[in-house]
């Protein structure tokens, strides 16, 4: 993958405000102590690595970055989340379509899936596996999933084609499980995907903007209380509208400092970032993959 240039959104204007706020600061201007980050947003000098006490992952559908970053239709994203977040404006999807880029996400590999198809099962390894391992711990949560352990392919809300860890022999059936809101004791890594409707796949941005401003305060709020982070993220960009499979990819948390950042990432930088926090070893294509940087304080 070679390197895009990205065009500004209009969102930032309002990420940058904000974290002028933190700051106290009534001046757009770079305090003493702060760097500048890639989208001209002052920010704290952040050399620290990666690290958080828990990440959760919720992972929507089919968006182009254009659809979302901006878009009026999704306004708890980008008036809410946004002026929070470490938006990475060069982030994309691994290819198309959706099941090898939840593969991609977990594992570090498509695995040689290049389709929806269904059902597979692999034992190689994966960031689960290597975190139950490791004495910590996953759970994989999947909304309108009939049941905890289910392996089914599809239901009306429900397609395992969302579901990586399903797929896999080294993860227990234990940690697939229905998702029914926010768990009040949540594990190391949890990854939460919503239903074909409240993901976008098959509604509307706003269904799945309102899905977010009703699920994640939660999370938030344990984040905030626990030194969590949150990440945000999209298969893939579906519609293409540049042909570079550009998605938007936001990191909330305490030790995450605002701002927007353009240093190329995808689905395989996420998945190292999850591991160094972890402490876990990488994974498959993971491994050649950079964390995402400069936004850890």
């Amino acid at each position: 993958m070679t390197p895009y240039s990205i065009k500004g959104f209009s969102a930032a204007g309002v990420g940058f405000l904000f974290a002028l706020s933190l700051a106290g600061c009534s001046q757009a201007s770079t305090l003493p102590g702060q760097s500048v980050a890639a989208s001209g947003t002052p920010a704290r000098v952040a050399a620290a690595a990666p690290h958080a006490n828990n990440v959760v992952v919720v992972i929507m559908e089919n968006r182009d970055y254009n659809l979302i970053i901006g878009n009026a239709q999704a306004p708890y994203i980008n008036g809410t989340l946004v002026p929070q977040a470490a938006l990475m404006t060069n982030s994309h999807a691994i290819e198309h379509p959706s099941e090898p880029n939840y593969l991609a996400l977990f594992s570090g590999s498509d695995q040689g899936v290049h389709d929806d198809s269904c059902p597979h099962s692999f034992s190689t390894p994966n960031v689960g596996a290597e975190l139950l391992a490791a004495n910590k711990t996953f759970d994989g949560y999947s909304e309108s999933m009939p049941q905890n352990g289910y392996t089914g392919c599809t239901t009306s809300k429900y397609a395992r084609k969302h579901n990586p860890w399903v797929n896999f022999t080294n993860v227990p059936s234990s940690s697939n499980l229905v998702y029914n809101g926010f768990p009040s004791s949540p594990p190391t890594l949890s990854i939460i995907v919503p239903n074909l409707c409240d993901d976008m796949h098959d509604c509307s941005t706003g269904t799945g903007d309102n899905w977010l401003k009703a699920n994640l305060p939660p999370i938030l709020s344990y984040n905030a209380a626990h030194n969590g982070l949150l990440i945000l993220t999209w298969d893939e960009a579906d519609p293409d509208s540049n042909g570079k499979n550009q998605i938007a990819t936001l990191l909330i948390g305490p030790m995450v400092t605002p701002g927007s950042y353009n240093q190329l990432v995808n689905h395989y930088s996420v998945l190292r970032t999850i591991e160094t926090i972890a402490g876990v070893a990488c994974t498959a294509n993971a491994c050649k993959a950079v964390t995402l940087k400069k936004m850890w304080h």
